[in-house]
């Protein structure tokens, strides 16, 4: 089977994303199968992310074409993998990023790296025969993640004036995975009646990842509305947890180094009150990039207040590069991870970062993007990795709904061969 998963030919072409942008797909053709990847893109992103290859001429796509990135995959990219056999995804994705020479992967771009990184893995799965989490296992087995729906847009990704850019459902009490995106569903049908019974028709306008974007200016107003739709889904707070990725870059003013959070003004250890007393009145499970990503020192703070009974998350602050991920570690900024592909630009890259995390005790996170595309690699890495939770989105919009969908066929192949992650939760 090893001759039949050799690498004959590497192609990509631009399509496009959930925003109608474009972005990188690329197939990998072996003997026997063939692979296809596509790139999602972020809207907020972190400074050290890796280079996301854009070709800035405003008569295509407003600049935000990618046939630079799609001809390094054809002309470059692609005559150095052929003949490499596709199971090598470690040998493949080094090769690759010594072949672009550059720490964030800007000669090259991080998304015609990812492209070809990942159909390769999808090609080397139908070369076996097999899901894509069977090839990706680790050792550790199989974990079902817990779905972390965004149900309410604000920031970044939706038109509201909402700063804080996710508000999230974590259904921690359900038995199984397939019962958590069922849970998660409900509530959030749910909150679509509760935002039309108080605000009409016109709150329930949907944002880049399909949460609600409702006409709210308050964090709590928006946890009011999730807490109601959950009770009148027949749930308690203890079967579905709540979360927020504050995306705190989004409304930080450098330059007077304080933060601009519901109408109010605050410094870092206003904003860290402001986050704990949320905490107690919501019991948060979760709290994404709470500052602003260079504030280790803030992280760690609001980690060492809270971080027992809340998942704190970086984001920006780690982009998925390993060693951010160990100086978050030393530094004791976190006790979590969000973890995206093309943040760091290969599956190899982002296997090792979800390892340090497990070294680490801190739980993993791995997400999806803004920007998104249909490819369900993602339902695939988490469940492979036995990470304890997933960001896809909303249950709503084909391209989050792909994700959700890919974990429901997963869970069932299992047949209950898969832990839930949830059950350590509640």
């Amino acid at each position: 089977m090893k001759q039949a998963a050799k690498i004959i030919d590497v192609s990509a072409r631009e399509v496009l994303d959930s925003r109608g942008n474009p972005t990188v797909e690329a197939e990998v053709l072996t003997d026997s199968s063939i692979g296809r990847a596509s790139v999602p893109s972020g809207a907020s992103k972190g400074k050290l992310e890796a280079l996301e290859l854009r070709d800035g001429d405003r008569r295509r796509f407003h600049g935000k074409g990618v046939t630079k990135a799609v001809s390094n995959v054809n002309k470059i990219i692609g005559p150095k993998v052929r003949g490499l056999n596709s199971l090598d995804q470690s040998k493949i994705d080094r090769m690759m990023i010594r072949l672009d020479g550059t720490p964030n992967k800007n000669r090259l771009g991080a998304n015609a790296i990812l492209a070809v990184s990942m159909a390769t893995a999808w090609a080397a799965a139908n070369a076996l025969h097999v899901s894509l989490y069977r090839l990706l296992e680790d050792s550790r087995g199989y974990t079902l993640p817990v779905p972390m729906m965004n149900v309410i847009n604000g920031g970044e990704h939706a038109g509201n004036e909402l700063a804080i850019q996710e508000f999230l459902i974590e259904p921690v009490g359900a038995d199984s995975c397939t019962d958590a995106i069922r849970m998660g569903s409900e509530v959030y049908q749910s909150l679509k009646e509760v935002l039309i019974s108080k605000y009409g028709r016109g709150a329930i306008n949907v944002g880049d990842e399909g949460g609600f974007a409702p006409p709210l200016k308050k964090t709590r107003d928006a946890l009011d509305a999730i807490r109601h739709s959950i009770r009148q889904s027949g749930y308690s707070e203890n079967d579905v947890r709540m979360g927020m990725d504050a995306a705190s870059s989004t409304f930080y003013d450098n330059k007077a180094r304080a933060y601009t959070l519901d109408g109010m003004r605050m410094d870092a250890n206003e904003l860290e009150d402001f986050y704990a007393s949320v905490k107690d009145e919501y019991d948060l499970l979760t709290l994404e990039d709470p500052f602003e990503e260079g504030s280790f020192r803030s992280f760690a703070s609001i980690t060492k207040r809270i971080g027992k009974t809340t998942s704190i998350i970086g984001d920006d602050i780690y982009v998925t590069s390993v060693p951010l991920i160990r100086k978050g570690i030393r530094e004791k900024a976190t006790n979590a991870v969000l973890l995206k592909l093309n943040q760091i630009g290969t599956v190899t890259e982002t296997k090792a970062a979800i390892q340090e995390c497990a070294r680490a005790g801190w739980e993993a996170v791995v997400s999806h993007r803004s920007g998104e595309t249909g490819d369900p690699f993602i339902a695939h890495l988490a469940t492979a990795y036995g990470v304890s939770f997933i960001k896809a989105g909303a249950p709503a919009r084909g391209e989050r709904v792909a994700k959700y969908n890919e974990l429901l066929r997963i869970d069932g192949e299992l047949a209950g061969r898969g832990k839930f992650a949830g059950r350590r939760f509640s």
